[in-house]
């Protein structure tokens, strides 16, 4: 273990020295056919154990056995207690990109920098690698699917009402202006304050930080320009009647889907899976463009992707690292995981090689795979912190505060609010935290 200190508690881990250094790998021993090596793998991904077969079938000498976990969250508790205990942890986990450095804090995972893990940097968008690198030298995972934001818009009420598709924020306002104004029943989207990783996405495409490490301490950076400049932009156009403010993923949502009621969804590349299934009467209607930009300065944010991680309790840590590569790099391991698993892949030459076919809903468009991998390329470098589910809770509080009252100081409010929460959190857990 490399330097890595507490102040009493696991929560209280001097973040720098562990987002920095982490766990140095041990790389375990060698197996065979007659005495493989036997790994476990903690994930939800549905039907990841057809995948592993392929793996298995071919590589004898170390045989992985997934162990099916419910969700991200509850795998991620199970995997804290477990390496709390000393004993029980598995030797891979399916590990959200939020919740990395949690994992980080608590020891939980090792450090493959000096790993064969770290040779296949370059497969990925840079974007997508430095939520498993958290910005520094240290490598904590291999990316696995990511999910790109877009917007998803109904052609046909488009084509109807004669609108184009909006480039730009400013061309999105003018867009939601002209369509609610043609047909006041109707709405280009709506601001959800039911979904933090939303929310967070659209940050992260206008540059936002909201943590980082400055020195030996977290930065927390939530209200500040980037994301003051997210919430007005969305709290004027709930203010001004022309957006939505219902929380998406609800009854009346769905409804709205499917009677084109909303005409637009700011979603992510696995929309087609949610739009099929809330929408189905509506297929064949909806296109997939990128997402708006801030002016000229194209960059994306993510909603959404997990990786596969080795944790620091594993003693076969090389060859852990051999299938987490494998599964994640390999042509036919990405395409039994998008066969299998419908994932939209984080490798951007894997991706291309297997996602070749529109998906059955937007079988009128051809090149939705290609609009998802300018998508996927665009996306901005953001660093999640160690209490990401306390500010995503505290924005589920605030900005449902903030719909109701519709205004643009709620919605500036809520921010601040949210900012003041984090840091309070962080430094009532131990943590030193930059002023």
């Amino acid at each position: 273990m490399r330097a890595a200190f507490r102040t009493g508690a696991i929560a209280a881990v001097a973040a720098a020295a562990l987002i920095m250094t982490g766990c140095s790998a041990d790389g375990g021993s060698e197996g065979t056919a007659d005495d493989p090596i036997e790994l476990t793998y903690w994930a939800w991904a549905p039907k990841l154990d057809k995948v592993v077969d392929i793996w298995n079938d071919a590589h004898p000498e170390i045989q992985v056995t997934v162990n099916k976990q419910d969700g991200g969250d509850p795998a991620i508790t199970k995997l804290l207690t477990a390496i709390k205990a000393g004993s029980g942890a598995p030797d891979l986990i399916q590990a959200e990109y939020q919740k990395i450095p949690t994992l980080v804090s608590s020891d939980a995972l090792a450090d493959l920098a000096g790993t064969s893990a770290a040779d296949v940097s370059g497969e990925f968008p840079e974007g997508v690698w430095d939520s498993v690198t958290l910005g520094g030298d240290a490598l904590y995972a291999i990316p696995q699917d990511t999910g790109p934001m877009m917007f998803y818009y109904r052609d046909d009420i488009f084509t109807q009402l004669g609108l184009t598709v909006p480039t730009t924020w400013d061309e999105y306002a003018e867009t939601a202006r002209a369509l609610h104004t043609a047909d006041p029943s109707k709405y280009l989207g709506t601001f959800s304050s039911n979904d933090a990783g939303w929310f967070a996405g659209l940050s992260q495409q206008a540059k936002a930080e909201w943590w980082s490490i400055d020195g030996d301490a977290w930065g927390v950076g939530i209200d500040e320009a980037p994301t003051q400049q997210v919430a007005e932009y969305w709290g004027g156009l709930v203010a001004e009647g022309v957006i939505d403010n219902k929380p998406m993923y609800t009854p009346e949502w769905n409804a709205a889907l499917n009677d084109g009621t909303q005409a637009g969804w700011l979603g992510a590349v696995w929309g087609p899976g949610v739009l099929s299934g809330n929408a189905a009467d509506t297929a064949g209607l909806w296109k997939a463009a990128p997402l708006p930009n801030w002016g000229t300065d194209v960059s994306n944010g993510n909603w959404g992707g997990s990786s596969t991680a080795v944790t620091s309790q594993s003693k076969n840590v090389d060859a852990a690292v051999e299938f987490a590569t494998w599964l994640n790099t390999d042509p036919e391991a990405v395409q039994a995981l998008v066969t299998e698993t419908g994932i939209y892949p984080a490798s951007t030459d894997a991706a291309a090689s297997a996602l070749t076919e529109a998906p059955e809903f937007f079988s009128n468009q051809p090149d939705f795979y290609d609009v998802a991998a300018e998508a996927a390329q665009a996306v901005a470098p953001f660093q999640y912190g160690p209490n990401v589910n306390v500010a995503f809770s505290a924005y589920n509080d605030e900005f449902a505060k903030a719909a109701e009252a519709k205004t643009v100081d709620a919605f500036l409010a809520a921010v601040a609010a949210m900012q003041t929460i984090t840091v309070d959190d962080l430094e009532s857990s131990g943590f030193t935290v930059a002023k």
